[in-house]
């Protein structure tokens, strides 16, 4: 599967965004899909996952409440809709996909990447 991510831009502190994460090949509903951020400097962090098969959605702990994972396999995407953007939110979001049953935080584990779409967050 190729997956290409895009959606993101500079925005203000309190502004929100929705990334898109498209994919070719394979139904997404085959993988487990994850949402990825790194920030400069830090290392790549699990930012909120997806297993059909498992029936669940997993966010980072930080970020439940502000960021919401929605699906539309009609058009094979996925989405990350982003609220209430901070400015430590500043970073490129990745998906990534995995043939697993369930979500798992280490990216690590996920074999397909998209490119990344760069978020910045002013404040």
């Amino acid at each position: 599967v190729q997956l290409q991510a895009s959606g993101g831009g500079l925005v203000q502190a309190g502004d929100s965004l929705r990334l898109s994460c498209a994919a070719s090949g394979p139904p997404l509903n085959r993988y487990v899909m994850g949402w990825f951020r790194q920030a400069p400097g830090k290392e790549r962090e699990f930012v909120a996952g997806i297993s059909w098969s498992g029936g669940s959605i997993n966010y980072a702990d930080s970020l439940k409440g502000r960021f919401t994972f929605s699906t539309d396999n009609a058009k094979n995407t996925v989405y990350l809709q982003m609220n209430s953007l901070k400015p430590e939110d500043t970073a490129v979001y990745y998906c990534a996909a995995d043939r697993r049953f369930s979500v798992v935080t280490g990216p690590s584990f996920y074999d397909h990447w998209g490119h990344g779409t760069l978020v910045t967050v002013s404040s």
